[in-house]
C-alpha cells in the first residue's frame, strides 16, 4: 500500500512538473516570436504612426505580448484533467446529431453508457488542446506591425478575433488527428459507438444515425479555447493588475 501511495504521489509531481516545463518552453517561443519582429520593427518604423505617444514597435510588442499571455493562460486552464470536463461552460456532451441517442437510453436504464462517452469525450479534448502552441507561435510570427497597431486601436477582444481569423483553419487541422488519436487513447470512441450501436439495435430506432464525433470535438475544443484567450485579453485591457510587464502597462495603460 505504501509503495502504491508513492507511485501516485511520484506520478502527480512528474504530472506537475511536465505541465510547468511545457508552459516555460511555450514562453519562451512567444517571447523570441515578439522579440524577433520587434527588432524589425525599431529598425525601420520607430518614427511611424503612433496611439496616445506609442511608437509601432511599442504596440507590436504590447500586443504580442498580451496574446502570448492569453495563449499560454487558456492552454493552461484547458489542458489539464477537468479543463472541460469540470467545467460548467466547457463540458462537452453529445454532438447535437446524437442528443436523441443519449435521452432515449437514459430513458431504458443505460444512462451510466452515456456517461462513460461524456466523460472520455471531455478527456480527449483536455488533452488534444495541449497541441495548440506551436500553431499560435505561428500566427504571431507571422503578424506585421499594421496588424498590430490595429490590434491596439480595435475591440475589446481585438486580438484574440485576429488569431480567429488566420488560425482557426490550421488549429482544425491539426486538432484533427489529434482528436482522433486521444478520442481513441481514452476510448472515448469506443464508449461512443457502444452507444450509437445499442440506439441503432433499438425495435423503435428506424433511421440509424452515426454522427460525426471528431468533427465535433475538434470544433469545441477549438472553440473553448478562443473563449479563454479572450477572457484574458479582455482582463489585460480593463484591469490593470493584469499588465504584468512594463510594455503591457505603457501599451494598454494609454489613454
Amino acid at each position: 500500500m505504501l509503495k502504491r501511495s508513492l507511485l501516485v504521489l511520484l506520478g502527480f509531481f512528474c504530472l506537475q512538473a511536465t505541465q510547468a516545463q511545457f508552459l516555460k518552453k511555450l514562453g519562451k517561443q512567444l517571447e523570441t516570436a515578439t522579440n524577433t519582429n520587434n527588432t524589425g520593427a525599431n529598425n525601420s518604423n520607430n518614427s511611424g504612426p503612433s496611439l496616445a505617444g506609442l511608437t509601432e514597435a511599442d504596440a507590436g510588442g504590447g500586443i504580442k505580448e498580451a496574446l502570448a499571455k492569453g495563449v499560454a493562460a487558456g492552454i493552461a486552464k484547458l489542458n489539464k484533467t477537468d479543463g472541460f470536463f469540470g467545467s460548467d461552460v466547457y463540458k462537452l456532451l453529445l454532438p447535437p446529431d446524437a442528443v436523441k441517442i443519449g435521452n432515449t437510453l437514459r430513458s431504458i436504464g443505460l444512462g451510466s453508457q452515456v456517461d462513460k462517452a461524456i466523460l472520455q469525450i471531455n478527456r480527449s479534448a483536455e488533452k488534444a488542446v495541449g497541441y495548440a502552441a506551436p500553431i499560435f507561435v505561428s500566427a504571431i510570427k507571422q503578424m506585421t506591425l499594421t496588424d498590430a497597431l490595429n490590434l491596439v486601436k480595435g475591440g475589446k477582444t481585438s486580438a484574440t478575433d485576429f488569431f480567429k481569423s488566420k488560425t482557426t483553419d490550421s488549429l482544425k487541422t491539426a486538432f484533427l488527428p489529434v482528436i482522433k488519436k486521444t478520442l481513441d487513447s481514452t476510448s472515448a470512441t469506443r464508449y461512443y459507438s457502444d452507444i450509437v450501436t445499442s440506439y441503432n439495435k433499438l425495435p423503435t430506432t428506424f433511421n440509424k444515425v452515426n454522427p460525426d464525433l471528431q468533427d465535433y470535438v475538434t470544433t469545441m475544443a477549438v472553440n473553448a479555447l478562443f473563449d479563454q484567450i479572450a477572457k484574458e485579453e479582455l482582463a489585460i485591457r480593463a484591469n490593470p493588475a493584469a499588465r504584468t510587464t512594463d510594455l503591457l502597462k505603457k501599451v494598454f495603460g494609454a489613454k
